[in-house]
């Protein structure tokens, strides 16, 4: 019994290190506005950004204009991503947040993708969009879909493959929050048929169980970045 009463702290202390590690750590200051200096961020890699001067820190870092203005979806896609990360504003440094605007031509899609940093909440402000994410392999790929009019909230699990789609003959815009200062976005066409240089045809035609030519067409195409 006594080793049961020394394993379980250490379990629990394992758990809990498990958990931290998910998110963006904690600032351990006020706030970590990001330094934007080139020379520094050439020659040297950090997990986050440095951080400016708290004394030379203005209310513009903590600031960003004009995201009520709607955003061309004229790709291939129809559809456009507004990301408002770090790097859009250095003032979310270190704070674990995020925030993106989404605007969807009729019939609009944001392909399927992941986040691989951060869980993502969506609020439809305009219109109406068809959502989803998949399972892993271990819950059998289960697929969660809802269809969201104005004022309709829906969460996606962080690194789990999700998409939006405009069923509407309108336009749609949502807004999403992300729980990173940077969540990063993998959008799954894009990186399979897309990447540089291009997977082996033969992996993916093993993997798609498909004929090799439909392999070759797809590698073939541009696929558009819409963020």
């Amino acid at each position: 019994m006594q080793g049961v009463h020394v394993l379980l702290p250490l379990l629990v202390l394992g758990l809990a290190s498990s958990f931290a590690s998910a998110s963006d750590p904690s600032p351990l200051q006020d706030f970590c506005v990001a330094v934007k200096d080139s020379e520094i961020e050439s020659a040297l890699f950090v997990n986050g950004k440095f951080c400016k001067n708290p004394k030379d820190v203005t209310a513009n870092d903590f600031f960003f204009s004009g995201l009520d203005k709607a955003r061309d979806t004229s790709n291939r896609l129809g559809s456009n991503v507004t990301q408002l990360n770090v790097d859009k504003i250095a003032g979310l440094n270190t704070l674990g947040i995020s925030l993106a605007r989404i605007d969807y031509a009729p019939y609009g899609l944001n392909p399927p993708h992941i986040h691989p940093r951060g869980t993502e909440i969506l609020v439809v402000v305009e219109g109406t969009l068809e959502v989803g994410f998949a399972t892993s392999n271990q819950d059998e790929n289960r697929l969660f879909t809802k269809v969201l009019n104005k004022g309709d909230v829906f969460v996606f699990p962080v690194g789990l493959i999700h998409f939006q789609f405009n069923r509407g003959h309108s336009n749609a815009v949502a807004f999403a929050g992300l729980s990173s200062q940077n969540a990063g976005v993998i959008t799954i066409a894009n990186s399979v048929f897309g990447s540089d240089p291009r997977i082996n045809p033969d992996v993916l035609t093993k993997a798609f169980q498909v004929d090799k030519n439909i392999i070759d067409y797809l590698q073939k195409q541009f696929w558009v970045d819409n963020n």
